[in-house]
């Protein structure tokens, strides 16, 4: 419930601040999303496998984010920065896709 609350209050809070993103940090932010939405997808399939643990979620959540914007920020300065964002997001999102199957085989017991 706690979540939820959290949820729609951050939700609210964006809404009424409208903050937005230094320009030198865009190119990070959709691969921070990319990273904290694999990290969610893991997590939830943790719960649903019974071994949920909120230390290593909240761990594998903010690593996630730091390793994929510390990779494009090292492809940008080497001026690769556009492939190693494409290959930063094809892994996580081959990783958010194989955690959704777990999900969905767990839920509908396929």
């Amino acid at each position: 419930m706690i979540a939820v609350i959290g949820l729609v209050v951050g939700v609210v809070a964006g809404l009424w601040l409208q903050p937005t993103v230094p320009i030198e940090l865009q190119p990070y932010l959709p691969i921070a999303v990319v990273a904290a939405l694999d990290a969610l997808f893991g997590g939830l399939r943790a719960m649903l496998d019974g071994i949920f643990d909120d230390r290593v979620f909240l761990t594998s959540f903010l690593s996630n984010v730091v390793v994929a914007a510390l990779i494009v920020f090292l492809g940008d300065q080497l001026g690769v920065g556009q492939q190693l964002s494409t290959a930063v997001v094809v892994v996580l999102g081959i990783r958010i896709f194989s955690n959704a199957a777990s999900i969905r085989r767990h839920l509908f017991k396929a």
